[in-house]
């Protein structure tokens, strides 16, 4: 059987990634070209991301070790929400689990009558993560030991264009052409309106017979040559701007990402060995860019390093994400903004997507429905999470005002109707944010049940007391275990 040409348009995260995945599980029935031009900057500020970026670096066989070193990377055990219920409220987004589900009543329903009665702590202290996230500490922990709690859920920070790099060594290492030249023009064939070649401005071109378009925003093979129209969000994700400013690298690197609310948009901070990623995302009707750059400059913990950048966006996505022999990736295929990571989680996961429902010979019309089907599914789902945070605001702006009563997907309705009235809360399978984090999102901007389970009453008040009490004895030896974050990864970088 002949390979398959297969051309990727454009580098960066998301063109390495896909290079670097499919030459791995693909190699022998591909032949892989990926073309980009250095004179084209990629946007390059998504340095932060969730859990399953781990598993995409194991199949990769890349070490820990050896990441971290080479991209600057450091551990995020969540995302810490400053302001976003008021001027002086803060809540973690904590990966992983939180204290233990009793039956089919989870943790939370226990959690909420011993507070009632006096008998928990706050929410958080009965989450390993947000508690060493707090403390400043990490080391690898798979579970508690002698117990059936799970350890620690990590994921990392990290230089997106050292990535980038690192996966391009992988990539050639592994046989993939790399072709550095500008796309002037996309060659279709005329009789099934399929993609034929990618012509370069030096005159060259570059036949396949399957394209990955990672060409960013500009979505030059989907949405340019193939016409593939683009659904905005807009109206529930009104921000459509961010300045990023990286500054000198904290003293303390704390292992969680921060995000601060403001006037007009949030804040990011991003902690890395060699320098801190800091960022403002707002919407131009609320801030003009010098008003967010002031705001922006007021949060930077240390000296700017070089200039701030500005970037356009606009939030949504492509309608279909593989049309005809083509598949887009990354900005190409729509854009979420940045608030939770999940952008190049969205990567990985079309990638596998992709690797899954990859064509033999020729192209499936059910299988490309199938992917355009779990692809906006995904997509949806990751941006109601994102909505939620907006809409349970507890802010005072106009912008954040408008964003309470502004009219959401049906869906976070439901869910907030439901857990407001009883705590209840039901996840879709393979929706990416679990239970765990839609009640700390809920609870942290303020919504409180009314109610809980009635399996919860199960419990005596002592046997519930010393329920609580062993959670908090185990979470405790657990954390005394632990090595601080910085000595942890100056451990990691004599490995």
């Amino acid at each position: 059987m002949s390979k398959l040409d297969l051309v990727i348009a454009g580098g960066g995260s998301a063109g390495w990634m896909a290079a670097a995945m499919l030459v791995k599980l693909l190699g022998p029935q591909l032949n892989i070209t990926l073309v980009e031009s250095s004179e084209i900057a990629t946007v390059g500020v998504g340095e932060a991301t969730i859990p399953p970026i781990r598993t995409f670096n194991q199949v990769l066989g890349i070490d820990e070790a050896e990441f971290l070193r080479a991209t600057g990377g450091t551990i995020k055990l969540g995302i810490e929400f400053n302001h976003w219920n008021g001027p002086h409220s803060n809540y973690l987004h904590a990966f992983g689990s939180i204290g233990r589900d009793q039956g089919f009543a989870s943790f939370h329903h226990y959690w909420h009558r011993a507070r009632a009665e006096g008998l928990a702590e706050d929410f958080w202290h009965y989450s390993l993560n947000a508690r060493a996230a707090r403390a400043g500490k990490f080391a690898p922990l798979s579970h508690i030991a002698n117990t059936p709690l799970d350890g620690l859920h990590y994921a990392y920070h990290f230089d997106a264009g050292r990535y980038a790099k690192l996966l391009q060594g992988y990539c050639l290492a592994a046989g993939v052409r790399h072709v550095d030249r500008v796309i002037e023009q996309v060659l279709l064939d005329p009789d099934n309106g399929h993609i034929q070649a990618l012509q370069l401005a030096d005159g060259a071109t570059l036949t396949g017979d399957f394209f990955i378009d990672c060409s960013g925003a500009r979505s030059l093979l989907l949405g340019d040559a193939l016409g593939v129209g683009f659904d905005d969000y807009r109206q529930w994700l009104p921000c459509d701007r961010a300045i990023a400013l990286p500054s000198e690298r904290l003293a303390k690197v704390q292992p969680f990402t921060r995000s601060s609310a403001n006037a007009g948009g949030w804040c990011w901070q991003i902690p890395l060995q060699h320098r801190t990623g800091n960022g403002i995302v707002y919407s131009a009707d609320s801030l003009s860019d010098d008003q967010a750059l002031v705001l922006l400059q007021q949060q930077l913990t240390g000296p700017a390093l070089g200039e701030a950048k500005l970037i356009r966006f606009k939030v949504g996505r492509r309608r279909q994400q593989w049309h005809k022999n083509c598949v887009a990736l990354g900005l190409a295929s729509g854009f979420l903004e940045p608030l939770e990571s999940t952008s190049l989680h969205l990567v990985q996961s079309a990638i596998t997507r992709l690797v899954k429902l990859f064509p033999r010979q020729t192209i499936n019309a059910r299988d490309v429905q199938e992917f355009n089907r779990q692809a906006q599914t995904e997509f949806e789902s990751v941006r109601d999470f994102i909505i939620l945070h907006y809409h349970l605001n507890g802010r005072s702006e106009p912008f954040w005002q408008a964003c309470q009563t502004m009219a959401v997907p049906e869906r976070i309705t439901q869910r907030v109707a439901l857990f407001k009235a009883s705590g209840r809360l039901f996840i879709e399978p393979n929706e990416l944010f679990t239970e765990p984090a839609w009640q700390q999102v809920m609870l942290g901007q303020g919504i409180m049940p009314e109610s809980y389970h009635t399996l919860a009453d199960g419990l005596s008040a002592q046997q519930l007391a010393g329920f609580m009490r062993d959670l908090d004895t185990l979470y405790d030896r657990a954390l005394n275990s632990l090595p601080s974050h910085e000595d942890y990864l100056r451990s990691q970088a004599k490995v």
